[in-house]
């Protein structure tokens, strides 16, 4: 093809559809989006905020909640204000490269949230197998190359997808079935071969989510152990309590995502699009929203955070 016609499959912009076949509904689908994103600013920008000035949280547990946090909020911050445009003042039409851009960004956030789900899981089983030697093991230096690390891979492993994409010739309109640009949304409108995107996309699936859920499960076969093998009852329940809120936290990660995945290649006739697409959003939505809700709720030392932190405030205020 030559480089004429091929810019000409090239589209200028995209039209992001909402959720097709509920576009009457919009209004009233998009409220729940905005109260949870707005939730997940202040939940996870108030988590960053304490952790940083909180001198009892600089520990490693609470500086890869930090970085979570900070994953978490970038992530709703690259759709929800999109989506909430579509949905209230009809503004669907984005441009190629922003569309390509928003693509990026989406499953690379994804990608580093999965990681560091898994340096979290790790640091538990540092914390419960090794508890003498966790502050030689897990130093600052250590947390920072690890932090650093997770995110090279996931830049590296889906910075293809861009390139992928942008290789496709469009003739396949410009609608895409959705409220966000996702990766074999767009592929699929092109009239090229795109099976190289889709056989890409499951590779890094695996070698993200599939690594990340695989070094997760052995951390919490070895802590369990570890936990079983304790004398005191006490005990047993004081060393797995300070793990509840990651397990929550990846139960509210991993589930939607593993049911988006089944319904998709498994449900993909029997389960109506506009579900697809209302998944697809609460998958990006419920961790950066309820996170900071499971740890602000089951963990000791942010609870008394938070109460430091608004009598410290108020003592201020009365000083004036």
């Amino acid at each position: 093809m030559s480089g004429a016609n091929s810019s000409s499959l090239t589209p200028g912009f995209f039209i992001l559809n909402g959720v097709p076949g509920l576009e009457t509904a919009h209004i009233w689908i998009s409220l729940p989006f905005f109260f949870m994103y707005i939730i997940a600013v202040v939940g996870n920008c108030g988590l960053i905020y304490l952790i940083g000035h909180e001198e009892a949280l600089h520990r490693p547990m609470y500086y890869f909640l930090a970085l979570l946090a900070f994953t978490d909020v970038t992530l709703c911050s690259t759709t929800v204000p999109n989506m909430l445009c579509i949905f209230w003042f009809n503004l669907k039409e984005i441009k190629f490269n922003a569309c390509l851009f928003q693509m990026f960004f989406v499953h690379m956030l994804t990608a580093m949230e999965s990681g560091v789900l898994m340096l979290m899981a790790l640091d538990r089983y540092v914390a419960i197998c090794y508890p003498l030697r966790y502050a030689i093991i897990l130093t600052n230096p250590v947390i920072a190359k690890a932090g650093f690390a997770t995110f090279l891979r996931s830049v590296m492993l889906i910075m293809p997808f861009t390139f992928l994409t942008k290789r496709l010739p469009y003739c396949q309109g410009k609608v895409i079935p959705h409220t966000y640009c996702d990766h074999m949304s767009v592929a699929k409108l092109s009239c090229g071969n795109f099976k190289i995107n889709a056989i890409y996309g499951l590779l890094a699936a695996l070698l993200i989510g599939g690594f990340d859920m695989f070094c997760i499960s052995v951390s919490y076969t070895m802590i369990l152990r570890a936990v079983v093998s304790l004398s005191s009852a006490d005990a047993r329940h004081k060393a797995f309590s300070t793990c509840t809120s990651h397990i929550c936290a990846i139960v509210i990660t991993y589930v939607p995502a593993l049911f988006t995945i089944f319904t998709h290649r498994f449900g993909g006739k029997s389960i109506p699009h506009h579900v697809h697409i209302i998944i697809a959003n609460l998958y990006l939505m419920l961790p950066p929203t309820l996170n900071p809700i499971v740890y602000g709720v089951k963990t000791k030392q942010i609870r008394e955070g938070v109460i430091k932190l608004f009598l410290r405030e108020k003592d201020i205020l009365a000083m004036k």
